[in-house]
């Protein structure tokens, strides 16, 4: 590893690339000179010689006469520079986006003029007003007969809860949609079993939401991505989640396609069950069933809906079907495709498409019943009496080859992935193997591919839980052919991208929940909590002075777990489960009765905590990785675990938390690990179905009867 020079130092800190950070440990490390000349190299900058690179990032802003975007807070007022001629005259006004317009008054605010490209330039400086309508604005800078345009976004101050919800306290149930199979899904859970359970939760369990894992677009043919945090496209949604025989026009099949769909099901149920989710299989039968519904006329009005969906989601869906259609000839990963067929507008592309145009109204017919099946999914939920209804899940970003790196460039940069540093979980960093947003490139498009991200997710629910929100702040970007350990912190304009947020979830009504955990500056989650964003708080990671923090101290603006998806289900956690299977796999950087000894520690002290406040025996039966030698409960397993689930479940209704969430798997007693961060095949990592107790697959139907999930509710807060 080469130290960096003073030079190159300056020129990352220039382009917002750190040079530095705190490891897990609380040590300072240093970024070596080889990852910040790629990571500059991945936005656009040319390090060989650092010190004309700096000028030239000083110089950048003197060419233009707006930022490409300003974004303001509703009630707030800041000030905005325009660039002229030096001496020139400059007057700026507002076009706002419903209509009318703002002159804007220049200030007193002198700033140097600077000789750039042989013109002297001068700054006039101008006050945006803090009585400006929610919404995106143009400004009109008008300098010597010459318009110029760029955006305004002014957002809201605070997001909130949906007025639904008014000031009480409510809980989520948290699901992977895909592992809860019914009888009616083929071989994976689908918006149907969403449907059913939402109105399950928000009728019977008084839940008021429930939160789903990314139900983003993968791959239209095999072998599909098994992460839904690695999608092919974030903006549109996965067909596999469609329930065939919701489609309307199922009534309408003619015999004969109506017996091939019949055997299909049966086909994909006979499959479907082991204890592994075989997409695979159940999208290459559900994938001809659609073609057969696709054939059935639609009524004149679904034709006229259709039409309007298209003309809705515009040139994107176009592209994104077209990289579906192109992805079946060619691949699933667009950076091996002919060269030809690298940029959606290129003229082979468009020839393609317009000889394919069958299969890409197919596509587009696709995303229009995913349309409606998650409308009919929230409403349902809002209708059972949940204050928030679905809550989807953000992936941090997308797949280096997909339909959105594609579709969208340079809005992302090359050469680099996301990933993480080192971190007690996950000791060697992580790689997420996904292209980072290009800061430089979001502000110049005016945000528009996250603001199109957001809408489209926030459009069928009442919230939206953002993995990674720090990533608004800062991202880890790891060069390709180095460690993850080896990379460096990119930080983003985090006032405009929570700003957009923001903006989007108060049209939409909505709530945003955002996963702030591991390595976080603490300033950003008071500024999350600012503008009425919760935090996640997990029970296992809350700590103080060497111990648990106490419930009273609870921050309480968050979403409060005992668990998260990236660790075992609580009764597997509570064995220790995680610490054996990071073991088998060679994640552990000290000796696996080391790593044991300390979480069994460092569960007692939480289980201490509980039974401080009365809510769990000082003789309980059962004890941090004691496995199954305890008495046996009521539905085959440890009486002593359940109590113990029982028990910390209800600890979190101690805390202030505004909502507190339960997992699927811990209501119905499941204990295998649906995900194990810092593996890809090693594990089956998204790939394993709810299961009860005795490790069986457990359908919807036995969950919907369940009186073990019925006891854990019944601790929950309520309506």
């Amino acid at each position: 590893m080469t130290l960096p020079d003073q030079p190159l130092v300056d020129l990352a800190h220039a382009n917002g690339v750190s040079t530095s950070f705190t490891d897990w440990r609380g040590a300072t490390q240093t970024v070596s000179a080889e990852t910040l000349t790629a990571v500059l190299a991945a936005l656009g900058l040319d390090a060989t010689d650092p010190a004309a690179a700096l000028q030239a990032t000083w110089d950048a802003p003197w060419r233009h006469t707006l930022p490409p975007c300003t974004t303001a807070v509703a009630g707030v007022e800041r000030l905005v520079w325009m660039h002229v001629p030096d001496g020139a005259p400059a007057r700026l006004t507002v076009e706002l986006e419903l209509g009318g317009r703002r002159e804007l008054q220049q200030v007193e605010h002198w700033v140097a003029p600077r000789e750039v490209d042989g013109r002297r330039i001068g700054e006039a400086t101008f006050r945006i007003p803090g009585d400006l309508p929610l919404g995106y604005h143009r400004l009109l800078a008008v300098s010597d007969e010459h318009v110029h345009e760029a955006a305004l976004i002014v957002t809201p101050a605070q997001v909130g809860a949906p007025q639904r919800m008014g000031d009480r306290r409510g809980w989520v149930l948290a699901t992977q949609l895909y592992s809860v199979r019914s009888a009616g899904s083929w071989g994976v859970g689908d918006l149907t079993d969403l449907t059913d359970l939402a109105v399950w939760a928000g009728a019977e369990l008084g839940a008021d939401s429930v939160l789903v894992n990314p139900l983003h677009a993968a791959e239209p043919v095999p072998p599909m991505e098994p992460s839904p945090y690695l999608p092919s496209s974030r903006r549109f949604f996965n067909p596999l989640y469609l329930r065939v025989e919701a489609v309307p026009e199922h009534a309408a099949l003619p015999s004969r396609a109506r017996a091939r769909l019949t055997v299909l099901a049966r086909r994909v149920h006979e499959r479907a069950s082991g204890d592994r989710i075989d997409r695979d299989t159940a999208w290459a039968a559900k994938r001809e069933a659609l073609r057969l519904l696709f054939a059935v006329p639609r009524s004149a009005g679904r034709e006229l809906d259709l039409a309007a969906f298209r003309r809705r989601e515009g040139g994107a869906l176009t592209d994104f079907a077209t990289w579906n259609v192109l992805a079946e000839r060619y691949g699933t990963d667009a950076r091996t495709w002919p060269e030809e067929l690298r940029e959606p507008d290129g003229a082979v592309v468009l020839e393609l498409a317009e000889h394919h145009r069958d299969e890409i109204d197919f596509v587009c017919w696709l995303q229009w019943l995913l349309d409606e099946q998650l409308s009919h999914a929230q409403d349902k939920a809002i209708t059972s009496g949940m204050g928030i209804g679905v809550m989807h899940d953000l992936a941090v970003g997308v797949h280096p080859g997909g339909a959105d790196a594609w579709r969208l460039g340079d809005a992302y940069a090359r050469g680099v992935s996301v990933g993480a540093p080192p971190d007690p979980f996950n000791q060697l960093g992580q790689n997420w193997l996904q292209p980072p947003w290009r800061p430089d490139a979001l502000e110049a498009s005016a945000y528009a591919p996250f603001r199109d991200v957001i809408r489209a997710v926030l459009r069928h629910a009442g919230g939206v839980r953002v993995d990674h929100i720090i990533g608004l702040f800062r991202l880890w970007w790891v060069p390709e052919g180095r460690e993850a350990s080896d990379g460096a912190y990119v930080y983003y304009d985090h006032e405009a991208l929570i700003g957009v947020l923001a903006l989007e979830a108060v049209r939409a009504g909505a709530v945003v929940v955002g996963e702030d955990l591991g390595v976080v500056d603490p300033s950003a989650r008071g500024y999350f909590a600012s503008r009425g964003i919760l935090g996640t708080s997990i029970l296992w990671f809350e700590n103080a002075d060497g111990g648990a923090l106490p419930a009273e101290r609870w921050r309480e603006q968050c979403l409060a777990s005992v668990t998260t998806h990236d660790l075992p289900p609580t009764a597997g956690y509570l064995e220790g489960v995680h610490v054996r299977l990071r073991a088998e796999l060679g994640l552990l950087t000290r000796p696996v009765e080391e790593e044991l000894a300390a979480d069994r520690a460092e569960q007692r002290v939480r289980l201490d905590e509980v039974r401080s406040r009365g809510l769990l025996a000082d003789d309980a039966s059962w004890a941090p990785g004691a496995g199954s030698g305890a008495p046996e409960g009521r539905d085959g397993r440890d009486a002593g675990e359940e109590d113990t689930v029982l028990a910390l479940h209800r600890y979190l209704t101690l805390t202030p938390a505004r909502l507190v969430g339960a997992a699927l798997v811990d209501l119905v007693g499941d204990r295998r690990t649906q995900n194990q961060p810092g593996t890809i095949d090693e594990y089956p990592n998204w790939r394993v179905p709810l299961s009860g107790p005795d490790g069986e697959p457990l359908p919807l139907e036995a969950v919907l009867t369940s009186a073990r999930a019925a006891r854990l509710a019944a601790v929950l807060p309520h309506r």
